[in-house]
């Protein structure tokens, strides 16, 4: 049998083969993890550097490292939340407004449906078929204008719970692995660098996973980011610390 024979006849309902996956680019909770680690990684590792150019004890380091963990942790999560949130009732605001819109003016928004996809390349004919047929059911309308006009999807907006739960656990861990070091004894810089720069490079070669870069360049980028912060703040700390200020 050929594999024109063999393939299911147009309109008996069969599905399409799919041969791809996208992967989720629309959780609430990916850009906080990310954004979290990274910074909890680089600010404190940063942080810790200064306080130890400035030749502070073992004991100091430690305690600005877990000051600088709680405190950015909270501050992240508090930054999350407003953010995600002010984002969602927003979206929910426009939302209201297309349900109103549907609701008064049907038929001018089935027009505009229609236009959108005239715009898009269909007839003019097909396009207002196809509008017609999409405006009979009020709550697939609503979705499908909300995703037209607004490119958001009423019953997919990020939470700001998550968001703000996502941003405290990962900064907490980013910045908990440069303290590390100095909790199990350390009294110099160096264990905490390496094992910062390993999370560093680690942390940027995990990204890569849910982007288009390499796992090298993205490792490297992250690594010299991060280095560079830490670099900076060591010197300040040097420079204070022996000035006597």
């Amino acid at each position: 049998m050929s594999a024109a024979e063999g393939a299911p006849p147009a309109g008996t309902g069969a599905q399409a083969e799919i041969h791809h996956q996208h992967r989720d680019v629309t959780g609430g909770w990916l850009r906080p993890s990310v954004f979290g680690a990274m910074d909890g990684l680089v600010s404190n590792f940063a942080l810790i550097a200064g306080i130890a150019g400035g030749h502070a004890s073992r004991n100091v380091v430690v305690l600005a490292g877990l000051a600088g963990l709680a405190a950015g942790a909270f501050s992240m999560a508090a930054g999350e939340y407003i953010s995600v949130a002010s984002q969602s009732e927003l979206a929910e605001a426009e939302i209201a407004v297309e349900r109103d819109e549907l609701i008064n003016n049907a038929k001018a928004e089935e027009a505009e449906l229609a236009q959108l996809y005239e715009a898009r390349g269909l007839d003019a004919s097909l396009a207002a078929e196809v509008a017609r047929q999409l405006s009979r059911d009020p709550s697939g309308a609503l979705e499908i204008h909300a995703r037209e006009e607004l490119g958001i999807d009423p019953d997919n907006l990020p939470s700001p719970f998550v968001a703000a739960g996502s941003s405290f656990l990962f900064f907490a861990l980013g910045a908990l692995l440069p303290v590390l070091p100095y909790l199990l004894g350390a009294t110099s810089l160096w264990p905490a660098g390496i094992l910062a720069a390993i999370g560093l490079f680690s942390a940027g070669a995990l990204v890569s996973r849910v982007t288009a870069r390499s796992w090298w360049f993205s490792g490297l980028r992250q690594l010299m980011l991060g280095g560079a912060a830490a670099a900076f703040t060591f010197g300040i700390g040097a420079l204070i610390g022996t000035s006597g200020l």
